[in-house]
């Protein structure tokens, strides 16, 4: 399935029955009174998080979601039956903006499964003309319209929702970790910007907790401003409780080990100030690529930062398993300091 993180839609809520002009025809009774039913009510639009869904795929596909409308009143005073309601599912981590000529405002964010908003109120049935007898108009000929419903512009932008994110360099082994992890399969080659679209693995504990790590595609100098993939990534950061930032020793100086990590993130604070302030473990990979010299220059020149740090081979697995078990303390940690259970 192709990964599609945005579309443009149109919803139209239900319009409402006509209320009904209609007078009592009885056997004996001559001058029988209005007797005219109201309108049913158009049905209404909500959207609501399904997480059995990964992608904004299907909108790209289907446009316009209409609610049903109202039916029309009927004599001895009859209510018209309600249009039926119309329940859009999307991912969790969909926000749902209205568009109008003065811009365009947030109406919704829905982040939890089942999470559901009323987006467009179906129009109100119009009122039958048993409504409008009176003492001097006895019998009325008329009634009350239903209303339209409403058509409203829509667009949704899925941010992925993960606890913890992948975020590194092209080819830093992003891929090839979250695989050997997880069940997840993501696309692996040894070219620029293999993956395309953010992989989600789930990871599992022995109690059946378990976590989501998001791979974020690779980014690169100039990523907030549209740079390779561009910014079009960055914002799945966001939605992420900490990150595991990537390295490959292909790409560090071993004199200057830090400044990978701090050039992309450089790139999170251009684009967020609020990344900034996310944990981070930083992982050195591919060292079945490096020979001891090398390794050791690399550790002595970022002993000094203090940020938790492991030094790995995801194609190999040495040293993975120390790390997974350091990202589940951390996935701990920080459930516990927001007062939240792990969930399973």
């Amino acid at each position: 399935m192709r990964f599609v993180d945005e579309a443009i839609i149109i919803v139209r809520s239900g319009k409402g029955g006509d209320g009904s002009v209609s007078f009592r025809r009885e056997k004996y009774i001559p001058r029988g009174g209005p007797d005219g039913g109201d309108g049913g009510k158009g049905g209404d639009v909500y959207f609501q998080a399904d997480d059995k869904l990964l992608t904004l795929y299907d909108f790209r596909h289907k446009r316009v979601y209409n609610a049903g409308n109202g039916r029309p009143g009927m004599g001895k005073q009859r209510f018209g039956r309600g249009g039926d309601d119309l329940v859009v599912s999307v991912p969790p981590g969909t926000m749902v903006y209205e568009l109008s000529e003065d811009g365009e405002r947030l109406i919704a964010d829905l982040v939890k499964e089942g999470e559901q908003i009323l987006v467009a109120r179906g129009g109100v049935g119009g009122k039958g003309n048993s409504h409008f007898k009176s003492s001097t108009m006895r019998a009325p000929r008329f009634a009350q319209p239903g209303q339209e419903g409403e058509e409203l512009k829509l667009r949704l932008e899925l941010k992925v929702i993960a606890d913890a994110g992948l975020l590194g360099f092209p080819n830093a082994g992003k891929s090839t970790l979250i695989s050997r992890i997880s069940a997840a399969k993501p696309k692996i080659g040894a070219y620029p910007f293999t993956t395309l679209t953010p992989n989600l693995g789930v990871l599992e504990d022995e109690r059946g907790v378990r976590m989501v790590i998001a791979d974020i595609p690779g980014l690169i100098e100039g990523a907030h401003a549209g740079q390779g993939l561009g910014d079009r990534f960055l914002k799945h950061v966001e939605r992420t409780k900490f990150l595991v930032h990537i390295l490959s020793v292909e790409d560090i100086d071993p004199d200057s080990p830090m400044e990978g990590f701090e050039l992309l993130n450089r790139e999170l604070v251009k684009f967020s100030p609020d990344l900034n302030r996310k944990e981070q473990i930083l992982v050195i990979n591919k060292i079945d690529l490096a020979d001891s010299e090398q390794l050791d220059r690399i550790k002595k020149n970022i002993s000094e930062n203090p940020l938790e740090k492991h030094f790995i081979s995801a194609l190999e697995g040495t040293g993975v398993e120390e790390l997974v078990e350091s990202i589940w303390k951390k996935y701990y940690q920080m459930s516990a300091d927001a007062g939240k259970q792990p969930h399973k």
